[in-house]
């Protein structure tokens, strides 16, 4: 009997944590060759890793949006490195067996030096797989320091939310020619710096998948349409995790906030009416020493 109940422990665990091998940077690359649509997916925490690696997710991204889905602030600026080291070395022992990449914050990459101090602590601190600055030909200097000093990195094109103030908000990027050439010019510049992959954000879909078929690298992309080599959208927002908005490329697959707030709800109702705990819920003690203790308890009254 022990050894069947052992046996559906352990059955229980597996599917919660599948054998899964890690994708590799020469794999994710590769993806471009093959074809295969590589799923991202950004994760804030152990258990949003645990379920992302319980669904055989390509990679978990430690994205600094972290700072508005997980503490309140209305933009990515506030994000610091030591936040995001928190959050990805959480992330890491959420999902051993996939490959995670740690988002650099605001101001974190602004000058090489401080790139490659960053960069560093994400390796050794968060075990992270690779690291992502944003920017291209502007920042293709820092993408190619971090490279050549054997960090894998990736970029982020099209509305970089760190600079959001110079486009006036979140607004869609690459809508003229003019506009498109510039993030295919930062594409090239991307890649020619040495990046594994890079990211287009609220880029038209026509345009953003003409850019990736001039490369040679992957593209992943969120709110970019389908011609990108992969997708990647926040866990918070494809599980209805995060309500305060929903971006127009989000696409609800589950609706964990309703689930939560009906939870929570029943919760209080039973604590309200004595409902809960039951007996089911609470531990128990020996009759026999529990007329000891009121004993005692009288003993004591009596002193």
């Amino acid at each position: 009997m022990a050894q069947a109940g052992a046996s559906v422990k352990a059955d229980a665990k597996s599917d919660l944590q599948p054998e899964k091998k890690k994708r590799t940077i020469t794999e994710i690359r590769e993806s471009k060759r093959t074809g295969e649509k590589m799923v991202y997916t950004s994760v804030l925490d152990y258990t949003s890793a645990k379920w992302a690696e319980a669904a055989c997710v390509d990679v978990c991204v430690v994205g600094d949006s972290l700072a508005m889905t997980c503490h309140g602030h209305p933009s990515t600026i506030p994000a610091t490195m030591d936040m995001m080291v928190l959050h990805s070395q959480a992330v890491r022992r959420g999902a051993p067996n996939t490959f995670v990449l740690g988002c650099m914050p605001y101001q974190s990459y602004n000058t090489v030096e401080r790139a490659l101090t960053n960069a560093t602590r994400f390796m050794q601190e968060a075990l992270v797989d690779a690291v992502k600055p944003q920017g291209g030909k502007s920042q293709a200097h820092i993408l190619k320091a971090l490279v050549d000093a054997g960090i894998p990195t990736a970029s982020h094109i099209g509305l970089t939310p760190h600079t959001i103030a110079m486009f006036g908000g979140f607004k869609i990027q690459g809508r003229t020619a003019k506009d498109a050439m510039k993030i295919l010019e930062d594409a090239l510049a991307i890649e020619d710096a040495g990046c594994f992959m890079l990211e287009f954000e609220a880029v038209p879909a026509r345009i953003a998948e003409v850019i990736s078929r001039q490369l040679t690298i992957p593209t992943i992309g969120i709110g970019a349409g389908v011609g990108t080599d992969g997708q990647i959208l926040l866990s918070y927002d494809l599980l209805g995790v995060f309500t305060d908005f929903k971006p127009k490329f989000t696409k609800r697959f589950a609706n964990l906030t309703e689930v939560a707030v009906t939870g929570l709800k029943q919760y209080v109702a039973e604590v309200k009416s004595g409902q809960f705990p039951d007996d089911d819920h609470s531990y128990t003690v020996k009759d026999e020493e529990f007329d000891k203790f009121l004993t005692l308890v009288e003993k004591r009254k009596q002193v």
